[in-house]
């Protein structure tokens, strides 16, 4: 048993689909619209699916291809 072991919940971009235009998207918004559940040591976001609304997005880690698609949407990526 590793007991430096940390628990990062993952998310898609395709699950931001549910916030309003100019949101931000932190980790008490999620957790909040119910995508992030019980104890976490952080919050990673990837790339699967499509976004079309331009959201300022804080999480712990991101893809490249996420990252991507959030500014392409019009939206900023902050990386806590």
């Amino acid at each position: 048993t590793n007991i430096f072991n940390k628990k990062i919940t993952v998310i898609n971009i395709r699950d931001l689909a549910k916030f309003a235009t100019g949101s931000i998207v932190d980790e008490i918004a999620l957790v909040r619209m119910g995508l992030v559940k019980g104890r976490r040591d952080g919050i990673k976001l990837l790339g699967h699916g499509d976004i079309n609304v331009p959201l300022t997005v804080k999480v712990h880690g991101i893809s490249k291809s996420a990252a991507e698609k959030i500014e392409a949407a019009g939206g900023k990526v902050e990386v806590m």
